[in-house]
């Protein structure tokens, strides 16, 4: 998979574990890596890593979101959005190879296709605070 299809694959896995509780994810992950024909073990790996490394730190990158988002609290934010913002931050701040123009556009590209009409100016505003 290319590193875009990547990004969407983690994007799809961290939103579906807003509706399910943590200790439930390695079950989720093992379902949707059974639908998933393309995937090699390399990108499953990589997917289930990288949700993992999001997941271990939501705290400090919800933190983070909470303290730019004015008026926006992460509770209050539409789940697409929030997902989307939260893989941008993690890879904004903890992977060095992504260059932070990238993490943002990715996001807002991802927003334009998963999103609401209002999602890709948000998920670029809050991510420009944090830039």
């Amino acid at each position: 998979m290319t590193r875009r299809e990547l990004r969407e694959q983690v994007f799809i896995m961290l939103f579906g574990a807003e509706f399910h509780d943590a200790q439930e994810m390695p079950e989720q992950m093992r379902l949707y890596r059974q639908l998933q024909e393309e995937w090699s073990e390399a990108d499953s790996a990589y997917i289930s890593g990288k949700c993992g490394d999001i997941m271990a730190r939501l705290p400090q990158i919800d933190a983070a979101i909470n303290e730019v988002a004015e008026g926006w609290k992460t509770v209050r934010m539409a789940k697409v959005d929030l997902t989307l913002i939260r893989l941008a931050v993690y890879e904004m701040r903890y992977e060095e190879d992504i260059p932070v123009g990238v993490a943002i556009n990715e996001a807002v590209e991802l927003a334009k296709r998963y999103g609401t009409d209002d999602s890709s100016s948000f998920v670029n505003g809050v991510l420009a605070r944090l830039a």
